[in-house]
């Protein structure tokens, strides 16, 4: 008899059994494959717009992904650096198999972790309370708690041209049959998701000479907050290619046998993570689309070709790739495909991530409709945190929109249709400049303390930053710099002289002025800054706080104005049939959803503000 029972040991399954085990419980993880924990299966790569504040908020809560890939990362680079802070997004290329291997060390680690290899083709429950699961060979194993973290496994089924074959991420992995039935007879929504994957390439078979290198940043920002720059490895260049109007001919032969236009593929594929066929039949106007060559690892020559997934049959990929400047020789180690498979919609799970039919079962990751790595892991790091606060008779943990990427992901997924892949951006969070991925310590510290995940030395070592924070805050507040000190740096940003001396907050409101530029500016203000301290991290909070204070006042009320709606609770027995004056169509999407506040209610697609209006009076009364 265990506390919890994990299925599944992707990246959901991992955070899931380390949160679970950390925080006091007893975890079996099961999976098909133990030598396969945390594969990417997918693109080698952590982080990225959005899903770089996202790992970093896994950190802050106390997962593991951040520090996995901080310890096994190829290639560090900081996206949309041109743009403004709440748009800054870490990227990694990570060591495929290294990755897999550090993740493996450090499950193996814990104490309180039980590893099985086997299947689950069932889920047995009393009462509507889960009691266990049931393997393939009949097998039943007792537990209090399940998190169900299948990723792409549920009766998976890929396709390369008009040829298909059973599959649970790729070829060589089997599918899981028998638990998407085992769901549906117990009462859930089941869909069909389509993704795929490009071919990967010999990287001695490219013509480097004709490609562009792109390198990693000369000093790379980590992911963790535990990790001490700087890096000291050698990192490796990825490369950037172009397909051409002849790569576009070529791959249009191959569209009579394309498994996603003869419809042999009847799963949704992700819009913005679209094939390369998608590319061509959506945008024809354009005669070329951006390759970027990404190394798998340290000692492989084998190269995932980003920006060209497809399931085109073989030849014709292989055609297409060798039409690419740069590629012309190039040898495929393995074509790409598309996978469809089963997943359960996620309107069937509360914000816990508990499924609302069958009590102390959790769902996470593309289980409930969502694509990427990162937001499988934090999903599987919300469901672990929830299901051990709930055996430890504890209140849940709830991210709000203003909190985290985290909780824009979860309330999302509750609130909105999903028909197809989810996939986070930073156009997602209507507070983005708040849920910086600079900050995500400071905003998560105290939950990741309170939910048993991070120690005492994190928690204080935090609560220090913060007091850093202010403490420098005040004083660029009441310090004044003399227009001699100020006076040549401004003439030589293009800023006329000034006669006056200036408020150092004033100051740091100019584009192109930071505190590290004040400081070495006026020796006087310098000094009073250094004693309070010299950490580079802290000045940048202390310039983006001061710099954006009047947007961030902003968002904290709009925050506020959320925040109140989804302090109005329903209750779970609340019958909207009975409620006289509420749209058809609002009706229905409640009945459907049975959101847990006023909050989540008006942000269901077809619950109109008058519904929203009825249900505040009808709740009031």
């Amino acid at each position: 008899m265990y506390d919890i029972i994990v299925t599944g040991a992707g990246h959901a399954g991992c955070e899931a059994a380390l949160a679970a085990a950390r925080t006091g419980c007893s975890c079996l993880l099961i999976s098909s494959d133990l030598t396969a924990i945390a594969r990417m299966s997918c693109n080698p790569a952590i982080g990225g717009v959005a899903k770089g504040q996202i790992t970093r908020e896994i950190d802050a809560l106390g997962g593991e992904m951040a520090k996995a890939i901080d310890a096994t990362g190829i290639q560090f680079r900081m996206l949309n650096k041109s743009k403004g802070p709440a748009m800054h997004s870490p990227r990694a290329q990570a060591d495929r198999t290294l990755y897999s291997l550090y993740m493996r060390r450090i499950i193996e680690s814990e104490n309180n972790i039980d590893l099985l290899q086997d299947t689950v083709t069932g889920i047995e429950c009393s009462s509507g309370q889960f009691t266990g699961v049931i393997l393939s060979s009949g097998r039943i194993i007792k537990g209090s708690a399940a998190i169900l973290t299948c990723g792409t496994f549920l009766n998976g089924l890929i396709h390369i041209g008009m040829n298909h074959y059973p599959g649970g991420r790729t070829i060589a992995e089997p599918p899981v049959y028998g638990l998407t039935e085992s769901l549906v007879n117990l009462g859930f929504k089941a869909g069909r998701l389509k993704t795929g994957t490009p071919p990967r390439i010999d990287g001695r078979s490219v013509d480097y000479n004709l490609v562009e290198e792109q390198r990693g940043d000369d000093d790379p920002v980590v992911f963790s907050f535990k990790t001490t720059p700087p890096l000291n490895r050698q990192q490796i260049s990825c490369f950037v290619t172009k397909t051409t109007a002849t790569t576009h001919a070529i791959l249009k032969t191959g569209f009579d046998r394309s498994p996603l236009y003869t419809g042999k593929v009847q799963g949704v594929g992700p819009r913005y993570c679209p094939s390369i066929e998608d590319k061509i039949c959506r945008f024809p106007d354009k005669n070329s689309h951006h390759i970027f060559l990404e190394p798998e690892g340290f000692d492989t020559h084998e190269m995932y070709v980003n920006g060209f997934s497809t399931s085109l049959p073989e030849e014709i990929q292989l055609e297409g790739l060798q039409s690419i400047p740069g590629l012309c020789n190039v040898k495929m180690i393995r074509p790409g495909y598309a996978i469809e498979y089963d997943y359960f919609f996620p309107y069937q799970i509360n914000r816990s991530l508990e499924t609302k039919l069958i009590e102390n079962l959790y769902c996470a990751g593309q289980i409930n409709g969502t694509s990427g790595y990162e937001e499988a892991a934090a999903q599987g790091l919300i469901a672990g945190i929830n299901a051990s606060l709930k055996l430890h008779q504890r209140q849940p943990l709830h991210l709000k929109r203003s909190d985290a990427y985290i909780g824009v992901l979860v309330d999302d997924l509750i609130t909105k249709e999903t028909n197809e892949p989810y996939r986070m951006f930073t156009s997602s969070a209507e507070h983005r400049l708040m849920l910086r991925h600079d900050n995500a310590d400071i905003r998560l510290h105290h939950f990741g303390y309170n939910s048993g995940l991070l120690d005492q030395e994190r928690f204080s070592a935090c609560n220090n930053k913060i007091s850093l924070i202010e403490q420098l805050k005040q004083l660029c507040l009441t310090t004044r710099v003399s227009p001699e000190e100020i006076n040549p740096l401004l003439t030589s940003l293009g800023y006329p002289p000034v006669t006056l001396s200036q408020n150092a907050s004033t100051l740091l409101k100019r584009p192109g002025i930071y505190m590290r530029t004040l400081v070495e500016t006026s020796p006087c203000f310098g000094d009073n800054v250094r004693a309070i301290t010299d950490d580079l991290s802290i000045y940048e909070q202390v310039d983006i706080d001061l710099k954006y204070h009047g947007y961030l006042k902003r968002d904290l009320l709009m925050a506020d104005k959320i925040i109140r709606l989804d302090s109005h609770i329903i209750p779970s027995s609340f019958q909207y049939d009975g409620v006289a004056g509420l749209s058809n169509e609002g009706r229905e999407k409640l009945t459907k959803h049975r959101p847990d506040t006023i909050g989540q209610a008006s942000r269901i697609l077809g619950v109109s503000p008058s519904d929203i209006s009825v249900l505040m009076i009808r709740l009031g009364r």
